[in-house]
């Protein structure tokens, strides 16, 4: 028995996507302009969504134009916003810790929208995936702010469903320009809204034109084409699983870049993540003799 080389790729492109993510807490707070978290998170999505959409030349139609509404507006505008809003009102170990509900979230809406009943494992999985990442980013100094933490958990929330929802409604298009169609809906809806709220930025270093370029290419335009993918792929809640890459890298970037180190606990958290997320795919490691 042995697993195939094709399901176990699907599941390693996947998780680069909130491996990317993950690096999100520290680009915001040491790259990006501060008090502006819904315009970055606008023109994070925006301006790849519409260069994407203007190469392939191709606009949704008829029920579509509703669904892409719906899908970028949960995938795009309110997750990126809602993120942004805790990456800048809390550690990044904390809005991951908060984040991570969102396994158990898709396994119960997928069981509700698509049918898929869960097994004592995934759910187990989901929970023991909670716990891991709490062991491994909270602490006694762990500083706690209320919006920012109602933040992180609706924003776990409002991507469970749009997670679920591509799933139950398939991609049309390719995929591509699937990815484009959202970021450039999720993007517009966020923009007036920030400027409306934050007003425009009055100054953008070229640090900042680093962070927004790495952001814009790598942690949205790659990083959602590469999740779309997985959705189509794998099983809802086996890509809701793999989200819980993204706290260990935000943790791994704290250790690398900002002096922080690692406890015990810490390592007995990344061991109960990483239980977790193999066991959220046991369904999708399709095996052969």
């Amino acid at each position: 028995m042995k697993v195939t080389t094709t399901r176990l790729s699907d599941i390693l492109f996947t998780a680069l996507a909130p491996m990317s993510w993950g690096t999100t807490y520290i680009v915001a707070t040491e790259l990006l302009p501060p008090n502006h978290p819904l315009l970055v998170a606008a023109l994070r999505s925006l301006p790849i969504g519409l260069l994407l959409t203007a190469w392939f030349r191709k606009l949704p139609r008829g029920v579509w134009w509703l669904r892409i509404f719906l899908l970028g507006g949960l995938n795009i505008g309110l997750f990126q916003a809602l993120l942004f809003v805790a990456a800048y009102r809390l550690p990044g170990g904390v809005a991951a810790t908060a984040g991570a509900i969102q396994p158990l979230l898709v396994v119960l809406l997928s069981w509700i929208i698509l049918s898929e009943k869960p097994s004592r494992l995934s759910i187990a999985a989901a929970i023991a995936g909670f716990i891991g990442v709490g062991l491994l980013v909270l602490g006694p100094a762990a500083r706690l702010d209320a919006i920012g933490i109602v933040a992180a958990i609706a924003g776990a929330a409002t991507m469970g469903l749009g997670t679920v929802l591509v799933k139950r409604w398939k991609c049309p298009v390719p995929l591509l320009v699937f990815t484009a169609w959202q970021l450039a809906v999720g993007g517009a809806i966020l923009l007036p809204v920030a400027l409306i709220v934050e007003g425009p930025l009055t100054y953008i270093s070229p640090v900042n034109l680093l962070g927004f370029a790495y952001l814009g290419l790598v942690g949205t335009g790659l990083a959602y084409a590469l999740w779309f993918r997985g959705i189509h792929k794998l099983k809802a809640s086996a890509v809701a699983s793999l989200m819980l890459m993204s706290p260990v890298v935000a943790t791994l970037m704290g250790f690398l870049f900002l002096r922080q180190t690692f406890t015990p606990l810490q390592l007995i958290g990344v061991v109960t993540i990483f239980t977790s997320i193999l066991a959220g795919q046991q369904f999708n490691l399709v095996r052969k003799r």
